[in-house]
C-alpha cells in the first residue's frame, strides 16, 4: 500500500464510519491526526482525530491513544475538550470524537503577540489549573502540559475560556491500570522545554508535581514570551533544567510582580518535594495576580483538591509551613479581615454621622436663636435699648417659640407703629437675656421702635382660613428686613 492509499482517508469530502464527512485536517502527527468533520447525523462539525495505519502495529501508540479517550471522559472540567463518542474505522483504527474548537493555542498567541499581560497569563494558567485538579483528583497526571496543548476559545458571551488538550501520554496512578507498564523503558516522554528534571531521568517515576513544574514554565513564557530555560541544543537544555536556575522573570520582564516571580521559581524547584504540593496551593498563590474572576477557578480548585484528600496527605519540609487545606487560607482570611474591618468602619460611621446630625442640627437650632435675639437685642448707634426684653441673669442660650396662630408672640411693640397689627397678650416672654440696660432705663423704651431688627408682618385675620386637616400657616417673618 502506497503512502497516498495510506492517507485517503485524509481527503476532504471522505465520509468515516459512514457518519463523518471530512471538511479538512487540524492537525496531524507522526502517529494520529485530527480532522474537522460534518456529523451527517447530527448535522453538527465535530473534530475527529484517529490513529494512522502506520501507527496501528505499534501497540503502545494503540494504548496511549484508548488512555486519551478515557481520562478525557473522565474529567468533567469546561476546560478539557469533550469526547462524546469513541469508535473503530473500517481499517481497524480507533478514533474519538471530540467538541469542535474554533480559537488558537496558547503557543501560536505568544508567538503572535509575545508577552501578554500578566492578569490575563494567570488567568489562563489558572483555567488550566482547574482542568489539571480534577486529573490529579482522579489519579491522572497529563505529563505533556505546553502552550499548545492549551486551546484559547471564546464563549457565548464572549469571554475566554483554555481547554485542556492531547491526555495521550497522561499517567494513571491510581486503580488498576496504573500496575500497567505503558512505558516499558525510562524513555523520554513529553515536551523538553517544560519537562521537569525527574520526568527527564524517567517517565515512569513522576506524579503530579510534574506537571506543576510545567505550570511554572508555561506561565514563564506567558508572561515573558520566552521559556525559562533557553539551549541551542537538547543536552545543553537537559543541563540547565537539571543543574542551573531559571531566567527571573525580573530579567526577562522588568515590570513582572516579584510575588508572581517567587510564585514561577517555586514551580520551578529542581526538587518535587520543594515545588507546590498540589495545584491548590499554587492557585491560592496566584490569585492576587488574577483578575475577580480568578477566585472563582482558585475556589473550584481547592474544592476538588480537597475533596480529594490530596492536600491532606501531603508531607511539608521542615521550613516551610503546611498549606491551609481550603482556600480560606491568605487570600479568603484577608478577605474576611477586610469585611469585618469594613463592617465595623460602617458601623462607626453610621454612629458618627447620627452624632454630627444631632450637633449640627443643635448648632443651627443654636445659631438661628442667636441670630433672631441679634435682631431683637443689636442697639442702633445713638438709640434706645430693645423693649420688651425681661431682664435676667441667666447666662442660657434664647428659646424662641412660635404657636402656629394668626399672631405670633413677639417683643412688645406699639401697634399704633404697624398698620393692621394686632398685639398677642400672651404673657409668656420670648427670650431671656442678661440685662443690656439698668432696669429703670428699660422701662422709658416701650413706646419707642427699634430701629434695627426683625420686622414681623402678621397676615390680617380675614385672610386666614382655618383648615382642620392640615397644619396652621404661619406668618412670614423677613430676618433680613431693615438690616444694615
Amino acid at each position: 500500500m502506497t503512502k497516498e492509499d495510506k492517507h485517503a482517508t485524509l481527503k476532504p469530502g471522505v465520509v468515516l464510519a459512514g457518519k463523518f464527512r471530512i471538511e479538512r485536517v487540524l492537525g496531524q502527527g507522526g502517529m494520529g491526526v485530527v480532522v474537522a468533520a460534518h456529523h451527517l447525523q447530527l448535522d453538527e462539525r465535530v473534530a475527529l482525530k484517529f490513529l494512522l495505519p502506520e501507527a496501528l502495529d505499534n501497540a503502545e501508540a494503540v494504548a496511549r491513544f484508548a488512555r486519551e479517550a478515557r481520562a478525557a471522559v473522565k474529567i468533567k472540567s469546561e476546560h478539557v475538550a469533550r469526547v462524546t463518542d469513541v469508535g473503530t474505522l473500517d481499517n481497524g483504527s480507533p478514533y474519538m470524537v471530540m467538541e469542535y474548537l474554533n480559537g488558537t493555542d496558547l503557543g501560536d498567541l505568544v508567538k503572535s503577540q509575545g508577552q501578554l499581560p500578566v492578569r490575563d497569563a494567570v488567568e489562563f494558567v489558572l483555567q488550566a489549573c482547574e482542568a489539571v485538579a480534577e486529573a490529579h483528583a482522579i489519579g491522572i497526571v497529563h505529563r505533556d502540559l505546553k502552550p499548545s496543548n492549551l486551546f484559547l476559545i471564546r464563549r457565548a458571551d464572549g469571554s475566554a475560556c483554555v481547554k485542556v488538550l492531547d491526555f495521550g501520554i497522561s499517567k494513571l496512578t491510581t486503580g488498576a491500570d496504573s500496575q500497567m507498564a505503558m512505558t516499558k523503558t525510562a524513555m523520554v516522554m513529553g515536551s523538553p522545554l517544560y519537562m521537569s528534571p525527574e520526568q527527564m531521568a524517567s517517565a515512569r517515576d513522576v506524579d503530579a508535581r510534574t506537571d506543576i513544574w510545567a505550570i511554572g514554565a508555561i506561565l514563564h513564557e506567558l508572561v515573558t514570551g520566552n521559556v525559562p530555560f533557553i539551549a541551542d541544543a537538547m543536552p545543553q537544555l537537559c543541563h540547565k533544567i537539571l543543574q542551573e536556575p531559571p531566567v527571573l522573570l525580573s530579567q526577562a520582564r522588568p515590570d513582572a510582580p516579584l510575588g508572581l516571580q517567587e510564585v514561577v521559581l517555586r514551580c520551578l524547584r529542581k526538587k518535587p518535594e520543594d515545588r507546590y504540593p498540589t495545584v491548590a496551593e499554587l492557585a491560592a498563590d496566584l490569585l492576587p495576580y488574577a483578575p475577580k474572576v480568578g477566585r472563582l477557578s482558585v475556589e473550584r480548585i481547592t474544592r476538588v483538591i480537597s475533596a480529594a484528600g490530596l492536600t491532606a496527605s501531603v508531607s511539608f519540609p521542615s521550613s516551610m509551613p503546611p498549606p491551609p487545606a481550603s482556600i480560606s487560607s491568605a487570600a479568603t482570611l484577608a478577605a474576611g479581615i477586610t469585611q469585618q474591618a469594613w463592617g465595623a468602619s460602617q458601623t462607626s460611621n453610621r454612629s458618627n454621622t447620627r452624632l454630627f446630625m444631632v450637633l449640627g442640627a443643635a448648632t443651627v437650632l443654636v445659631g438661628g436663636a442667636a441670630a433672631l435675639v441679634f435682631g431683637l437685642s443689636s442697639d442702633p448707634p445713638t438709640g434706645p435699648p430693645v423693649a420688651g426684653v425681661a431682664p435676667s441673669a441667666q447666662a442660657t442660650p434664647p428659646v424662641v417659640e412660635r404657636k402656629p396662630t394668626t399672631t405670633v408672640p413677639a417683643a412688645p411693640v406699639d401697634a399704633s407703629a404697624v398698620p393692621g397689627s394686632t398685639a398677642s397678650a400672651d404673657p409668656e416672654p420670648t427670650a431671656k437675656l442678661p440685662p443690656a440696660v439698668p432696669p429703670s432705663d428699660a422701662a422709658k423704651a416701650h413706646s419707642a421702635r427699634p430701629k434695627h431688627g426683625v420686622r414681623i408682618t402678621p397676615r390680617p385675620p380675614e385672610a386666614v382660613t382655618p383648615v382642620n386637616d392640615a397644619p396652621p400657616q404661619l406668618p412670614a417673618v423677613d430676618l433680613y428686613q431693615d438690616r444694615e
